[in-house]
């Protein structure tokens, strides 16, 4: 199965010129916790989670209208291509502890985005059939892997 079976098509994005609060607001209305930051060639140059959003906020102190995306956004991009395995992408996901691959063209477009929620729907599909191309062991080993704390938690400080 080939990841443009069922990445997400309609995908939101954000320009590299705007704030925070606006990508905010750009994931509230459409209820997605991501967002690919592109370029004024529409090239994506990184993405923004919700978390990022709130991090900054937190580390800036400033409101989020005062904080350019570029600032909060993941430079480091990993993505996939549309006629990548589940396999593949399921691969960088646990390698690179991401949710979220863009899904790009050779000139580094955006086609869509391939979730772990895309995968895990897909699994629950392909449940009832003999032959599986994504199974639920393979989803929570990915998940398992994202999970995964990158460096040793210190203990949690009270406020």
């Amino acid at each position: 199965m080939r990841v443009q079976d069922f990445m997400t098509h309609n995908v939101c994005t954000v320009p590299s010129s705007a704030t925070l609060r606006a990508a905010g607001q750009a994931m509230w209305d459409r209820d997605c916790g991501a967002l690919p930051v592109v370029d004024d060639d529409s090239r994506v140059i990184g993405m923004l989670t919700d978390r990022d959003v709130c991090m900054a906020a937190c580390m800036a102190d400033k409101p989020l209208s005062a904080i350019p995306v570029t600032r909060a956004m993941s430079k480091e991009l990993f993505s996939c291509r549309p006629d990548d395995t589940v396999a593949v992408a399921e691969a960088t996901m646990r390698a690179r502890q991401v949710r979220r691959l863009p899904v790009l063209d050779e000139r580094g477009r955006l086609l869509g985005i391939l979730s772990l929620n895309d995968i895990a729907i897909e699994a629950a599909v392909e449940r009832t059939r003999k032959q599986r191309q994504v199974t639920p062991a393979e989803v929570g080993m990915t998940l398992a892997a994202i999970c995964h704390h990158r460096t040793p938690q210190p203990p949690i400080l009270e406020v």
